[in-house]
C-alpha cells in the first residue's frame, strides 16, 4: 500500500506530532511524505519527497497573526502550481495533518483525504467553541485544507472521532521535575514586550523562547534564546509552569507533565481561541493579551494556580490502524444495498 502523508509545516506541533506517527505509517506501507509551510522551528529527521512553499501563516510582534504579511507573501500562482505538480491519485491512501496543497489536490481530482490533526477535531461540533463569533475565521479553518473524513486531537475526548493529543516520546520518557522557573513560549510577541513586561513579575525566572531573537540574553530575571527543541524540551519539563500560546501541542505536553498553564490566544487565530475556550472549560486560566493590565492576574496564577490533571495514554497506534482498516476497507459497487446485521 502506498500512503502519502501530508503534514503543515507552519508551526511546531504539525511536524513534533509527525515525528511519532511517521515511525508508525512506515510499518503499514510505503511512505512518502509532504511538507508544506517555513515556519516550524522543530526539524523532521526523515527523507521529504515533496518539500513545498504551500500557505504560511505569519507571526506578528504584537500579540497575533500579522494579516497583512501573510496575504503579502501568498503566493497563488505557486500554490495552483503545487496543487497540479502533486500526483495524489498514486496513492492508495491520503493521510493529511491540516496541510492545504495535497487537500486541494485531492478535492480537484476527487480523491479522498484523511484528516488526521487537531483541526480536525476544533472543527466538531460537540468541541468548546468560543463566546464570540468570528464567521470568517472558521470559514478559513473550515477550508484552508479539506478533507473527506476526519479524525481528530483535541485536550479532551468530545466524541467518537476525537482522541487525546500525541504526546511526543521523548516527552513521555522525560522525569518531569520542579527547578522554580517558569517557561514561556508566546511567537506572537517581540522579545522587547517579553522582557518590558515579564520584568515587572520579578518574584520567579522567566525561560522565554523566540522566534524573533538570533543569540541568548538575559536582563534581570528573564533570559530569552532561540526555539531549540532540545532546549525546550529540557525548560519544558523542569518548570514550575508555562506561559504560552493557546496552540494544541506545547499546552497538551504541558498539562501531560503535570505544570501549571496559562494561555494567551493569539489575535486573528480562530483555532486558538478555539482551544482557549477548551482549555478555560478544564480550568486553565485565559488572559486575553500580554498587557500591563493583566499582570495581577499573572502574579495570582503564579500565587495561588494549579495543575490540572489530564489522562493522556499513548494511543497513536490505535488511532493510525483505525484510520488504515475503514479507510482501506472494500467498498460496495455503486447502487448496491448495505445490509447490516
Amino acid at each position: 500500500m502506498k500512503i502519502l502523508y501530508a503534514i503543515q509545516g507552519t508551526g511546531n506541533g504539525h511536524i513534533s506530532r509527525a515525528r511519532d506517527i511517521i515511525p508508525i505509517l512506515q510499518t503499514k506501507g510505503e511512505l512518502d511524505l509532504l511538507v508544506s509551510g517555513t515556519q516550524a522551528d522543530v526539524s523532521l529527521p526523515y527523507d521529504i519527497k515533496y518539500r513545498l512553499g504551500g500557505l504560511s501563516f505569519v507571526f506578528g510582534k504584537k500579540g497575533g497573526v500579522d494579516l497583512y504579511k501573510t496575504f503579502k507573501q501568498a503566493k497563488s500562482k505557486r500554490f495552483v502550481r503545487e496543487i497540479r505538480s502533486v500526483p495524489v491519485e498514486s496513492y492508495d491512501l491520503v493521510i493529511n495533518d491540516f496541510e492545504p496543497v495535497s487537500a486541494w489536490a485531492c478535492r480537484l481530482r476527487k480523491k479522498a483525504c484523511i484528516g488526521v490533526s487537531h483541526q480536525a477535531a476544533v472543527l466538531s461540533p460537540h468541541a468548546p467553541q468560543p463566546d464570540h463569533t468570528d464567521l470568517i475565521g472558521k470559514m478559513v479553518l473550515q477550508s484552508y485544507a479539506p478533507v473527506t473524513t476526519a479524525y481528530g486531537f483535541h485536550f479532551q475526548a468530545y466524541d467518537d472521532h476525537t482522541y487525546t493529543p500525541v504526546i511526543r516520546r521523548e516527552v513521555r520518557q522525560w522525569q518531569s521535575t520542579d527547578e522554580g522557573h517558569y517557561t514561556v513560549y508566546l511567537p506572537a510577541y517581540d522579545d522587547d514586550h517579553l522582557l518590558e513586561t515579564l520584568g515587572k513579575l520579578g518574584e520567579v525566572r522567566w525561560d522565554v523562547f523566540s522566534k524573533h531573537c538570533s543569540a541568548p540574553r538575559e536582563i534581570g530575571n528573564v533570559s530569552i534564546q532561540p526555539v531549540s527543541n532540545e532546549a525546550f524540551v529540557q525548560s519544558l519539563t523542569t518548570c514550575t509552569g508555562i506561559l504560552c500560546g493557546a496552540g494544541f501541542e506545547t499546552p497538551a505536553e504541558a498539562l501531560f507533565l503535570k505544570k501549571k498553564v496559562m494561555v494567551v490566544p493569539m489575535k486573528n487565530q480562530y483555532e486558538q481561541h478555539c482551544n482557549a475556550a477548551a482549555l478555560a472549560h478544564m480550568g486553565v486560566p485565559v488572559i486575553k493579551k500580554l498587557k500591563k493590565k493583566h499582570l495581577p492576574a499573572i502574579k495570582d496564577w503564579i500565587r495561588n494556580g494549579q495543575v490540572i490533571p489530564v489522562d493522556y495514554p499513548d494511543q497513536t497506534e490505535q488511532v493510525i490502524d483505525r484510520v488504515i482498516a475503514e479507510q482501506t476497507a472494500p467498498q460496495p459497487p455503486k447502487g448496491e444495498r448495505v445490509v447490516l446485521k
